[in-house]
């Protein structure tokens, strides 16, 4: 699909010529795993950004060029904040000084796993004093279909100010992937939705300024759906993937073999990797913000249900194995054991622990009355989270205590690269794997059950 970058609008005119020759001002709001990297891509291309953050202690180290995300070096925030093209601030008024606006913030589940968009709401209004003639206004989080026409056009309307004529709506999904080296903010293809070709062609303009490619849709709704699309494809295949683990754990037969050799066929197959649950804030998410949107269709997505309903056992699948194993192993029960977990972020090589299905098995193994400790070298000690209030800074074990400790047994939860899994062979009596981390400890491989 192509599109315009010459208008009948004037005012889409000047916009499409600040983009061009560089002198459009961005406001980014929210400045977490998504809105840093966006930052700091866009100022590497000598685009001018201001980014906005509720929380001043961010703002306060980011100004001082310090990070808060493993994700994001110190270093790349010191160079954007000594290139004059970057400023932070916690004072919404940034707005009126800035050509576009693009929301970068949380879109949860909340307590009945239903949408969240308080924080969409909450953004949108701060900005709206503030929306002035010639806003660009994007949205990247992720969310359902509808939601740009039914929450951001609406509050926009309520002012002097008129959707699709003075102010124009994008939205753009967000597609970080924490911890991939392969692919960047800037080289990661953008795709963009307008709410009219003026909207459309200014959305793709502006996403030129920082990423390689730049991929227009029909509509608002199109490129909300694409980003739901996306994450519902692995959510769906990795509860494939776990089905197929405890069946062939029945059998006696490895799952980890049996990808490996599928995923030599050529063509026909795309391997997938199963795990103790699903972790981050897309994949557990996503599926179920198009669930509730389509209710209000009248559609039931039975087979998305299915495959969330799957992925929510591997938990207590994973406790299952593990007090068989210390049963069998080493006759003793969980109540009676020292048990290590072996990571706390949802994905190896991350300090992310948003979602992550290691915090659930934490909070059971501590009900069970597990004496359970935690060593992740990413994450020092438990941040707050609304779903596991209790488990609030508990911290890691050092690497020291981790090593030399008499643990029973350790539970491999995320396989961070860093980790000597061999060393664990020596620590602990017993290794349940859930991640396949141990593949290549050679010495006391009778000590591994896979989970």
């Amino acid at each position: 699909m192509k599109y315009k970058t010459e208008f009948d609008s004037s005012l889409a005119n000047e916009l499409a010529q600040k983009i061009s020759d560089k002198t459009i001002v961005i406001g980014i709001m929210g400045l977490g795993y998504v809105g840093l990297p966006l930052a700091v891509a866009l100022c590497r291309n000598n685009v001018n950004v201001v980014g906005f953050d509720i929380d001043q202690s961010k703002i306060d180290k980011i100004n001082a060029g310090e990070t808060y995300l493993k994700t994001v070096s110190s270093d790349a925030v010191d160079e954007i904040v000594k290139s004059g093209f970057f400023s932070a601030t916690s004072d919404p008024s940034f707005a009126k000084d800035v050509d576009a606006i693009i929301m970068c913030v949380p879109t949860p589940l909340n307590k009945y796993r239903e949408p969240d968009l308080s924080y969409v709401e909450r953004t949108m209004q701060m900005a709206l004093p503030y929306l002035k003639k010639g806003h660009i206004v994007s949205l990247e989080s992720t969310t359902y279909p509808g939601t740009t026409d039914e929450i951001i056009r609406p509050l926009v309307d309520s002012t002097d100010l008129t959707a699709g004529e003075d102010v124009f709506l994008i939205y753009s999904p967000e597609r970080e992937d924490p911890g991939n080296k392969d692919f960047t903010t800037s080289t990661t293809p953008k795709v963009v939705g307008g709410e009219n070709p003026e909207a459309l062609g200014l959305g793709c303009m502006l996403y030129e300024l920082v990423v390689d490619q730049v991929v227009p849709v029909s509509s608002l709704s199109t490129a909300e759906a694409v980003k739901l699309t996306e994450n519902i494809f692995r959510a769906v295949n990795i509860s494939l993937v776990n089905e197929l683990k405890v069946t062939y754990e029945k059998m006696g037969i490895n799952i980890w073999e049996v990808i490996d050799a599928a995923k030599t066929k050529p063509f026909g197959f795309m391997p997938f990797y199963p795990g103790p649950g699903l972790g981050g804030h897309c994949i557990p998410i996503d599926p179920f913000y198009l669930t509730w949107k389509a209710r209000e269709y009248g559609v039931a997505t039975r087979f998305i249900e299915l495959a969330g309903e799957i992925n929510n056992t591997m938990p207590d699948y994973v406790i299952a194995r593990l007090r068989e194993a210390l049963d069998d192993k080493l006759c003793k029960g969980i109540k009676r054991s020292k048990i290590l977990l072996i990571g706390l972020a949802y994905k190896k090589n991350v300090d992310d622990t948003r979602e992550s299905p290691a915090l659930l098995i934490l909070r059971k193994l501590r009900e069970i009355g597990a004496d359970v400790e935690f060593y992740d070298p990413y994450v020092a000690s438990i941040p707050k989270t609304r779903e596991y209030p209790e488990l609030t800074g508990l911290k890691s074990v050092s690497e020291d205590e981790y090593k030399n400790g008499s643990f029973d047994a350790a539970l491999i939860c995320t396989d961070h690269d860093i980790i000597d899994y061999a060393q664990l062979f020596k620590t602990c009596e017993l290794v349940v794997d859930t991640r396949n981390a141990t593949k290549d400890v050679v010495d006391g491989r009778e000590k591994i059950v896979w989970a």
